[in-house]
């Protein structure tokens, strides 16, 4: 009943401050951040999600699927600790860390034009809409259209990195959570065991070269792309630079 009562709220919709730096000094909290275990985080045990997270796990290699999971507990564990009346649903944000990087795939680069995260936001939106169907039989379960849309929002903006103007609270704790995982900025919001723990079951697989390969790749193909605005080689030396996630690579 909620998500339909006030889709807003439960979609991540709800506007707050791109600046992560001013957004985390406001009103910071007294106590350290939490150990979060992993089966403390379950994933959502929905069909969409069942299904999302097949596809997933069958189009994305292996080191990106990974990160895509450890996305999804590291933010689960950065709201909770400095963001707990953030309200979406966790199905949502679920839905938003699986695809979040469906454009960096060898095919998705090459097939378009268009930046990573401006693909994977429009591919992510036929996926959770089915709007090219390839399932035969039982009807297949479809995101509604407004969570749909705030997961392509966040997903098109993950690495907007921007200090003026507002983001959606979905895709802000995508972008900490993100840009956490990959250069280990904004250390202090996830306690150093959930850390661990996070990176041991859902191992790095070396990603930070993986990653970094990728911008560059992208940058070589688009040199347009708007991974670019992060700084062609700031980025991925930041990216490879990654000291607090170097033990777990």
């Amino acid at each position: 009943m909620w998500p339909a009562d006030d889709p807003i709220s439960a979609y991540g919709f709800t506007a707050v401050l791109s600046s992560a730096t001013t957004l985390l000094a406001t009103d910071p909290p007294v106590t350290p951040a939490p150990s979060i275990a992993v089966t403390e985080v379950p994933i959502p045990a929905t069909s969409l999600v069942q299904r999302i997270n097949e596809y997933a796990k069958s189009h994305l290699p292996e080191p990106t699927y990974n990160h895509s999971l450890r996305v999804y507990h590291f933010g689960l564990a950065i709201k909770r600790y400095r963001f707990p009346k953030w309200t979406f649903t966790d199905e949502t944000y679920f839905l938003a860390c699986l695809l979040h990087d469906i454009g960096t795939t060898g095919p998705n680069l090459e097939v378009t034009k268009l930046s990573f995260e401006t693909f994977g936001g429009l591919k992510a939106l036929e996926v959770l809409q089915n709007l090219q169907p390839s399932f035969a039989g039982s009807p297949v379960a479809v995101a509604p259209k407004d969570q749909a849309e705030s997961v392509v929002e966040a997903i098109i903006r993950h690495q907007d990195l921007c200090e003026k103007g507002k983001i959606t609270a979905l895709g802000q704790l995508l972008q900490l959570a993100t840009i956490f995982d990959n250069t280990g900025s904004y250390a202090n919001l996830v306690h150093p065991s959930t850390i661990r723990d996070v990176s041991t079951h859902f191992p790095r697989l070396k990603w930070s070269g993986c990653f970094a390969s990728t911008v560059h790749e992208e940058n070589r193909l688009k040199p347009w792309a708007h991974t670019t605005t992060l700084g062609e080689d700031e980025f991925p030396s930041k990216v490879l630079g990654n000291t607090l996630m170097a033990p777990y690579e």
